[in-house]
């Protein structure tokens, strides 16, 4: 079970350019996951957690508002697996 998220240095780059709420948002997010697990971080609607395709096959994404996605992959390192934010950016529709 998934209960340790990191973020990436690009991530943590990015999240200097982004609103606060959205880095509210994400923090909350990882919050939830280190309590409850990702599973159950996964079934709130709220975030709209949805594996990737094409070039990103292997990740997901979590809808950080009707623009911003944050980017993650589950890493696992042996016996401990961590949710790994890569990226937050805006999404191109």
């Amino acid at each position: 079970m998934v209960r340790s998220v990191e973020l990436s240095r690009l991530a943590l780059k990015q999240l200097r350019k982004v609103p606060r709420h959205l880095v509210d948002k994400l923090l909350g997010w990882v919050r939830l996951v280190e309590r409850d697990g990702l599973e159950e971080a996964r079934r709130i609607p709220g975030y709209h957690d949805e594996p990737l395709r094409g070039e990103r096959s292997g990740q997901r994404s979590i809808r950080l508002s009707k623009a911003y996605r944050a980017i993650y992959r589950v890493d696992d390192g042996g016996s401990v697996e961590v949710a790994v934010v890569e990226e937050v950016s805006k999404h191109d529709y």
